[in-house]
This record gives C-alpha cells, structure tokens and sequence, in this order.
C-alpha cells in the first residue's frame, strides 16, 4: 500500500548508500538506487523500503528495484543478484525505524487557528467549542464534532457521523452515521518495536484507521493505526468503553465487542462474531465467522466458525466446562480426605 500523502509528507528519496550508511550496514548491489517510501514485502516495489527477518521469504521476493534490509549476507547476494540492493545488518527492523525517520513524517496541524483555513466542512455540521479541525480534513453533511475534540489533518469524517467530546482522531477515514463516543482515540502508532544493541525503537506506522458506515466505539476505546497496512472496521461493528484493537486488525461486519477487549496486532476477526467482557486475542490470529468468545478468556490460537469458546487460554467450551467440572469434584474429594484425617 503506497503511503498516504493526507496524512504523512514524503522527505525522500534516500540512496541505498545513505540507507547503508543510516543501518551502519553492508551494501550489496546497486549504490546508487533511490528509495522514497517504506513497504511491507508483500507489496513493495521500485523505490520502496522493506526488510526480511525469514531468510525463506528471500525466495518470494522478485525483482523490483527496491532496497532491502537482510541480516544474513547470502541472502544480501541471492536479493542482488535478482535486481534489488540489499543492506547487510544485524537488525533489519531497527535500520528500518532509523532509515524511515528521513523519509516519511506525519503531517501536523501548526499555528494558532483551531480550525484550519484548509479543511472543507459541509455547512450542516455542527462543531461544538474548542474543537480542533487540520489542514485537509474533511467533515461531511450533518456530522456533529463534539466539544474538545480533535481532528487531525486530511481525517474525513462521513455524513451524519458524531464524534464525543475530547476524542482525538487521526490517521482515518470514518464512514457514514458513525458514533464515536467522549475520549476515543484513533489513529495513534501501534506497539511495534525493534531491538538493538540494548537500545528500543518504535517501528515507523504509515498505515490509518478505516471505519465503514454504522459503527459505534464507546467511551475511551483507543485504535491503533496500520504498520504498513490499514486497521479496518467493517459495517455495523460495535465495541465498547475502554476495548483496546491494535495495528493492522481487520474486523468483520456486525462483530460486538464487549468492555474491556484487547485485539493485538494483525489480527483477522470474521463477521458476526460476539466477544463476551474483557476477551483478550493475541498477535497474528484468526477468529472465525460467527464465533463467540466468553468472558474474561484469552485467546491464545485460531477460532473456528461458529465455536463458542471460553477459559485462559481459551478452548471450546464443551472442553471447558469437562474441565472445570473434574476440578471442582477432585477439589471436593481432597477437602474430604483432609476432613477425614483431621
């Protein structure tokens, strides 16, 4: 996905020389190959900035005239002799954090006006005091921004959606009739991070928040935006006060969230499925259509279609409840025994 210039300015290009030399790396192939965006290696091609951690994914990798972060030196020469540059470093996610500080900054709302000359507000929205509208937004036909609240720049917001009071949205782009409730905060840099040399980075995220038409987000629920992908909320979804959904999450048409649920990164969730109060899902996983996860359990793997689970970590709940049933009853056998002997 090619960045997307209403929210992020371009400060390229960069050579594959200075990305050398940014990494503190060794460069194979070409010197002289400019870069001017970052990628996932999925969808990268000329001019674009990406690494590999997998040696095995080096195999996929075509030639596209891009510039690669490797940390092993014979794949460096299988990318270059494919037609790519490729820099050799011990930390490809870390060089690629220092590299993308000089080619890619977000875009910010300066100066002293709230709202900025730049935007285009229909006529019949209503923006209640103090709220702050950036440069290129865009706010639809009877769309209410509540009190305190903020805009960021090139965020359009949909046709008849309300925003609450003090809720901060950025990176995003919100479909028709959508209620985001007081103190919602989307668009804001997920929890991906590189490691080097005992110091910690945070991973650069180019990607935004998409909002299909009809969705609800309770008080305080916070959205990360996407890595190098979007995090995208399909029609109709619900989620509740205080539910947390990281980076590059996709959720399906009419899901319910209940308070309290944390969705990590990448995660895929199907339509319809109903997450019971505090369900957390960990990084990469797929929950299935319709599925339904009860309270407080944590989902550790893959949900099939249609299951009902429960427990931490999470299993079917016909499982479950065997469980939780022999335990109660060899709970009670021990009590007599001691009972017993006492």
């Amino acid at each position: 996905m090619a960045v997307d210039t209403r929210f992020y300015e371009l400060l390229g290009p960069l050579s594959a020389d200075d990305i050398a030399s940014l990494a503190g790396g060794e460069l194979v192939g070409e010197g002289g190959r400019e870069v001017h965006q970052i990628a996932a290696p999925a969808k990268a091609g000329r001019g674009d900035l990406f690494f590999l951690t997998d040696p095995k994914a080096a195999d996929a990798v075509q030639a596209s005239d891009a510039v690669i972060l490797v940390s092993d030196p014979l794949v460096a020469e299988r990318l270059a002799s494919a037609g790519n540059s490729a820099v050799v470093t011990s930390s490809p996610r870390a060089a690629l954090a220092r590299a993308a500080r000089h080619l890619i900054r977000p875009r910010e709302h300066l100066g002293e006006s709230l709202i900025s000359a730049d935007a285009e507000i229909d006529g019949s929205a209503r923006l209640s005091p103090g709220c702050i509208i950036g440069p290129g937004a865009r706010i639809g036909a009877d769309a209410r921004i509540g009190a305190g609240a903020v805009i960021g720049p090139g965020v359009e917001v949909g046709a008849s959606t309300r925003i609450g009071a003090r809720a901060a949205i950025g990176f995003s782009l919100i479909g028709e009739r959508c209620e985001i409730s007081a103190g919602a905060i989307l668009g804001e840099t997920g929890f991906g991070l590189a490691y080097e040399n005992g110091e910690m980075l945070t991973l650069p995220h180019v990607g935004r928040v998409i909002l299909d038409d009809e969705i609800t987000l309770g008080a305080n629920v916070t959205i990360d935006r996407g890595m190098f992908d979007d995090t995208h909320l399909k029609k109709g979804v619900r989620v509740d006060n205080l539910s947390h959904i990281a980076h590059n999450v996709v959720v399906g048409e009419y899901t319910v969230m209940a308070a309290f649920a944390g969705v990590s990164g990448s995660v895929r969730i199907g339509r319809g499925v109903q997450f019971g109060g505090r369900v957390g899902v960990a990084d990469h996983l797929e929950v299935g259509d319709q599925a339904r996860l009860a309270a407080d359990c944590a989902i550790m793997r893959d949900v099939p279609a249609g299951e009902t689970w429960a427990g931490s970590p999470a299993q079917p709940i016909r499982n479950f409840m065997r469980e939780t049933a022999w335990i109660r009853r060899e709970s009670e056998r021990a009590r007599k025994r001691r009972s017993k002997t006492s």
